[in-house]
């Protein structure tokens, strides 16, 4: 089914600090006994795949437990890739109305030192940059070009479980295919949504992961926020990242009057006296142009937490459903890569699912889903991969070879040309290859090698150069095999699974 129809934004939107909350379609009179797509959570990834089956004329059910702005500390960062993508879906205009930010690349501070790398957009139309803003104004946008479309439902919910066939409760080991979802809407009254398709984006903090994944969440960290307002950053439209000890601070635009700071707090805890640990340990650390906004912040206890989470796609095959968004798959959020892989996989779902007429064939929807999970797998563990081992390389370990990794991976960026410009195109999303990941990776190992063998070789600089390389391969090799060596590098050699009689010859 092709695209059609205009841009479905409002025009002149509100640059206000709060968009007015989505109205919640509840005229359950004119839904239709089966959707095409019952979309389970209204975030990034929810809200611009109900808005593109919109445009291919599906009929979709977008449920959303809170259909008001949401208010986020992350999220707040578009990569040049990531706002590629969302030209591509047709809703680049998210990110107008809101105050947005363009950021055109990073610059690094370590010991007194500064490594400043553009994103390198030659060769891409001239809007293609970084854009930074509100999380929740981005997400009401992307809400408002979803509920313009005829054919979608917003509508206020709370998925409780996923239906079979016959309306019961979907089983993980039965073998039927998802036919739906039973939701408690927001009369407090449990409905039933029966759709050919499924589709769960419920966020981190997903209900429903564990039937359609083996999910195993690792807490490295947390990121505490903090707002700075009127305070300059040292490069305008620039992200800027501190090495500092023990792990990163960063700072972005997220509208004209205010940075955002995110500061990392490694451990499954965050330290017992929060404001002080930010005076004493963080604030010595933060460039000075910045310092005097950053402690104005802490003093006025404009303090936020959030647990950072890492998740490897792990995804189980089920007829009917599938897992999209930081439900399906979530990295550390120092990159900024989320949503890139978010609108990423959006846009490639769409592609796959577009050439079938509708859903109801079990048998051709199934084999398209499973397909999906084969061919997103080398951009995203590409991105999954730079995020993880970037934040294991910035953090400060205390271990000399670990040290002179951090230091050399500072310095080899700092050269900028081609050795700059290859990493960078991993990081904003513009060519997420993996073999150019990994070749970066342990050239930037060689080079730290290299810088120890000079003037001349010796023992110590030697045996310093066995541990960095140690150091690097116990760094990015678990990570890569976590993504699954086969499924990043050679993804269509996966042998694809049988699909359930019960797909092939439905129950009566």
């Amino acid at each position: 089914m092709g695209r059609g129809g205009e841009s479905g934004f409002l025009p002149g939107a509100s640059t206000s600090t709060f968009l007015p909350p989505i109205t919640s379609n509840d005229d359950f009179s004119r839904d239709p006994e089966v959707w095409d797509v019952v979309v389970v959570g209204a975030g990034v990834a929810g809200s611009a795949l109900a808005y593109s089956q919109g445009r291919d004329g599906r009929r979709v059910l977008l449920l959303e437990r809170d259909l008001s702005q949401p208010d986020r500390i992350v999220g707040e960062l578009l990569q040049p890739g990531g706002y590629l993508m969302l030209k591509r879906l047709g809703l680049e205009q998210a990110v107008d109305g809101i105050d947005a930010q363009k950021v055109y690349g990073y610059c690094m501070f370590k010991d007194e030192e500064e490594a400043k790398v553009s994103y390198p957009t030659e060769g891409f139309d001239g809007d293609v940059a970084g854009r930074s803003f509100h999380n929740g104004r981005f997400v009401q946008r992307l809400r408002q070009a979803a509920a313009s479309r005829p054919s979608v439902t917003i509508r206020q919910g709370i998925a409780k479980r996923l239906l079979n066939e016959r309306g019961d409760e979907w089983k993980e080991d039965s073998e039927e295919a998802v036919s739906g979802v039973l939701y408690k809407a927001a009369d407090g009254s449990e409905r039933t949504a029966r759709a050919d398709l499924s589709i769960i984006c419920d966020g981190m903090y997903s209900s429903l992961r564990s039937k359609l994944s083996t999910p195993h969440i690792r807490h490295p960290s947390f990121f505490v926020g903090l707002l700075l307002h009127g305070a300059a950053l040292p490069y305008a439209n620039f992200g800027h990242v501190v090495l500092a000890k023990p792990s990163p601070i960063l700072f972005y635009p997220i509208s004209s009057t205010e940075v955002r700071c995110l500061v990392d707090v490694p451990g499954e805890r965050l330290p017992s006296e929060l404001p002080g640990y930010l005076r004493a340990t963080v604030a010595p650390q933060v460039p000075r142009q910045l310092r005097a906004a950053f402690l104005e912040a802490v003093d006025a206890g404009r303090i936020r937490s959030m647990q950072n989470k890492l998740m490897p796609a792990a995804p189980i095959h089920r007829p009917g459903a599938l897992l999209l968004g930081d439900a399906f798959n979530m990295r550390h959020p120092l990159t900024g890569g989320g949503m890139t892989v978010a609108l990423s996989d959006t846009l490639l779902l769409c592609d796959m699912l577009r050439p079938l007429p509708d859903f109801s064939d079990s048998l051709a929807t199934a084999a398209t889903t499973h397909a999906f999970y084969t061919r997103r797998k080398p951009l995203s563990a590409t991105i999954n991969t730079l995020a993880n081992a970037l934040y294991q390389v910035f953090c400060y370990r205390g271990s000399a070879a670990h040290e002179e990794m951090r230091q050399a991976c500072f310095d080899y960026l700092r050269l900028g040309g081609w050795y700059s410009a290859g990493p960078v195109s991993l990081l904003s999303g513009l060519n997420p290859r993996p073999s150019i990941l990994v070749m970066h990776f342990f050239a930037v190992a060689v080079f730290g090698v290299g810088r120890l063998l000079l003037p001349r070789p010796t023992l110590r600089g030697v045996w310093m150069g066995v541990l960095l390389l140690r150091c690097a391969a116990c760094i990015i090799l678990p990570i890569i095999k976590g993504e699954g060596i086969v499924a990043v590098f050679f993804p269509y050699l996966i042998r694809r699974p049988l699909i359930w009689y019960y797909v092939i010859t439905p129950l009566p």
